[in-house]
Formats: structure tokens, C-alpha cells, sequence
């Protein structure tokens, strides 16, 4: 059964959802992120996704909230947005977060990834793949590299990472449901724990997750507008 991890972007200090990761096309979901992380514990979630929306474009952060979620929650917490240096990643993970996600910088200093799994172990390193038209899309998504799924796939795996989340950009936070022969292509690239990130609509997109192999899926709106019931239903 596929893993379903609920998702708490922060912007401003609340807990918001984007519309294909634009910054300016936000809805409020929660004040505050604190409360919507606990609110998916309450209901049963044994791990919260945290997304620094604000870290992630260069429009500050929001680390301290962060820091108050991990410490209370209950549960593992990971942790992405604008983890780009050594020093970002080690002050989260030594905060009492339980593993940060990379995104670009595991595109334009892939050494990074290294680096961390030798000094904190692969268990606690994820790359973030967030992709629009087959290439990786880079700074918050504003900006699409010339890296292609494959290649950055490749390139992981031969660093020792265990764990990728894969977006399809496109379809994040639009509720129009998963692409299959997207995630034919990406589960075909990726042999090791592959997570879902965005466009999980329904409970016909978790089975498609569980029929392809997919262990796991991050989802946002689906759950904060109900579309797919939380827990989902075995």
C-alpha cells in the first residue's frame, strides 16, 4: 500500500497550497502550519511534509516555525525549500528535523548530495525531482534546467541516494489528477524508494501508485479540499 504523506507549505507563516507552484496564486488553508501539521497527525499521519515556500524562492523563510513544528509534532518531519549549501541542511538536521530534501541543488551542485549522505547517512537525504515537460525545473520552479529525468536519476542513484520524490510541476496543487505514462516513465527511471509529489487527486490516483509500485505519494489540496479522504482508505 502506498505510503500517503500529508504536505504543509508555508508562506508568510501560514500553511497555504499553490497553483502549479506559482507563489502569487496561493489559497489559506491554515494560519498557522503548527496547526494543519498537527491537525494530519490527529487523523492519523506518521509523517509530515514541510515545504518552505518562502526559502525556496528567495523571499526569506520561515526556519523558526519549522524548527516549533519538529519539536512538537510527534512525529518525523522532513523538510525542503531553498536547502541549497552543506550549512542549511546541517542546521536542519541537527534541529530535530528527520531528513531535508534537495531540489536544485542537486541539480547545479550534485556534489552536495554526496557530501550529506557521507556525513548523515542516505536515510536522511531526499532529492526533490521537480520536472515540466521532461526536464528539471530549478529555483522554486520558476526556471527549467536542461536536465532531463533520466539523467538526474542516473546521477542520484550512482551518489548512493535511496529516496526521490518526483513533481510533475504542471499538474501540482491543480487537482487534475497524476499522468501515467509520466509515472510509468519516472518509475522506470528511478529503482529505488520513489515518492510522488504532487497530483494525487483521488483514490483512483493511489491506485495507480500501488499498481505501478510507488511507495509513496506527498499530498496537499486533495486532502485539505477532500477529494481524497485522509486517511485513505485501505
Amino acid at each position: 500500500m502506498s505510503l500517503v504523506i500529508p504536505c504543509v507549505d508555508i508562506q508568510s507563516g501560514r500553511a497555504v497550497r499553490l497553483y502549479e507552484g506559482d507563489p502569487d496564486k496561493e489559497t489559506v488553508y491554515f494560519n498557522s502550519p503548527l496547526e494543519a501539521a498537527q491537525h494530519w497527525v490527529r487523523l492519523g499521519a506518521g509523517l509530515v511534509h514541510l515545504v518552505d515556500l518562502d526559502a525556496a524562492t528567495g523571499r526569506g523563510e520561515n526556519r523558526a516555525i519549522i524548527s516549533e513544528i519538529a519539536a512538537t509534532l510527534g512525529v518525523p518531519v522532513e523538510v525542503g525549500g531553498g536547502i541549497r549549501d552543506f550549512e542549511a541542511a546541517q542546521s536542519l538536521l541537527e534541529s530535530g528535523i528527520s531528513r531535508v530534501v534537495i531540489g536544485t541543488a542537486a541539480v547545479k551542485n550534485p556534489e552536495l548530495v554526496s557530501q550529506l549522505i557521507d556525513v548523515f547517512g542516505a536515510e536522511r537525504v531526499v532529492v526533490s525531482l521537480d520536472a515540466r515537460g521532461g526536464f528539471v525545473a530549478v529555483a522554486g520552479w520558476g526556471t527549467n534546467s536542461d536536465v532531463s529525468i533520466e539523467d538526474l536519476c542516473q546521477n542520484m542513484a550512482s551518489r548512493g541516494l535511496r529516496t526521490l520524490i518526483f513533481t510533475d510541476v504542471s499538474r501540482d496543487g491543480t487537482l487534475k489528477g497524476l499522468d501515467r505514462d509520466l509515472m510509468v516513465r519516472v518509475r522506470q527511471a528511478w529503482q529505488g524508494e520513489l515518492i510522488v509529489g504532487g497530483g494525487v487527486r483521488d483514490v483512483e490516483d493511489v491506485a495507480l501508485l500501488r499498481e505501478l509500485g510507488i511507495e509513496g505519494a506527498i499530498v496537499g489540496r486533495s486532502i485539505y479540499e477532500g477529494t481524497l479522504p485522509f486517511p485513505v482508505p485501505v
